[in-house]
């Protein structure tokens, strides 16, 4: 792929977290939520989403969070989870068309602004590699074109032995991006990592940690503490700092998204792999001592 090598490749790679409410560490004490996004989004050019997985935000909310952010900010937006599989008990929506329907008029105001880089889908360890679940894929992408899709899976027969290319070769067919996933090998419930890109302009990186034992928690009433409670070792981010380097080979620009805040260390681990590729890092906010102290970079 040919790139213009004017320019590095650090200004093709944008980093940021999972949500912007609870990286206590990149804020000013006392800073109040509603002044949280505007805040993060002069240290991080991007951010996941992650309470639209939840519930879809209005547009008038998606209005906010674009009035609070900078021209060339990024959200990846995080799938409802009705449209994904994972919700359970009675819909807000009258039909699966209704509730697409309104998540496409949400992220239209993030599109319009063209602050949405990308919708995500991550579906669940039940969604195993079948042809009911291929349709569902199929007739997902019809119903959000238009929009950039990314694509994550949490059942590893997607990328089991001769299904891995065939995989891969169906989201290029399609137009998602590949989600690459870094995450515990723990089972079928879990991926293995993929370093392949499914489009030319950009692949999306998932930082999870690599907490085999929390890894299935999610039946336990402290599973949002236990999942994701991983700090990455200096060691692992050079490791992640070759890995962009080799997708950086294959696609235009890689966005890196650190999801291991269970114990407060994506803010931190980002800042460190930013570091290491030579990118510009944000100053410590005052009052903030922990984040980039001495021996953190």
């Amino acid at each position: 792929m040919a790139m213009d090598e004017t320019i590095t490749p650090a200004e093709r790679v944008r980093i940021g977290l999972s949500g912007w409410g609870d990286h206590d560490d990149i804020y000013e004490k006392g800073t109040k939520a509603g002044e949280k996004l505007g805040m993060y989004g002069n240290v991080f050019p991007i951010v996941e989403m992650d309470n639209s997985f939840y519930a879809t935000p209005s547009p008038e909310r998606m209005e906010k969070w674009t009035a609070q952010t900078p021209d060339s900010f990024g959200f990846v937006v995080k799938a409802y989870q009705g449209m994904t599989g994972h919700a359970r008990g009675k819909s807000p929506y009258p039909d699966s068309r209704t509730m697409f329907q309104a998540f496409r008029e949400s992220a239209e105001v993030l599109r319009q602004a063209g602050k949405l880089s990308a919708v995500l889908f991550q579906y669940p360890p039940w969604f195993d590699c079948e042809r009911k679940h291929v349709d569902i894929l199929r007739r997902t992408r019809e119903w959000m074109d238009g929009f950039p899709l990314a694509l994550e899976f949490r059942h590893q027969s997607w990328f089991a032995g001769e299904m891995r290319e065939k995989t891969l070769a169906f989201m290029k067919e399609e137009g998602w991006i590949h989600t690459v996933c870094d995450e515990p090998q723990a089972g079928e419930g879990s991926v293995p990592l993929v370093l392949e890109a499914t489009r030319e302009d950009v692949s999306l990186v998932r930082l999870h940690g690599r907490n085999e034992a929390g890894w299935h928690s999610s039946g336990q009433p402290n599973w949002r503490e236990v999942r994701y409670l991983y700090r990455y070792s200096d060691e692992e981010l050079e490791e992640w700092k070759e890995h962009i380097g080799k997708l950086l080979e294959k696609t235009r620009e890689c966005w890196v998204i650190f999801n291991n805040n269970s114990g407060g260390d994506a803010a931190d681990n980002a800042i460190q792999l930013m570091d290491k590729l030579g990118m510009k890092t944000p100053e410590k906010p005052p009052g903030q001592l922990s984040l980039f102290g001495e021996g953190e970079l």
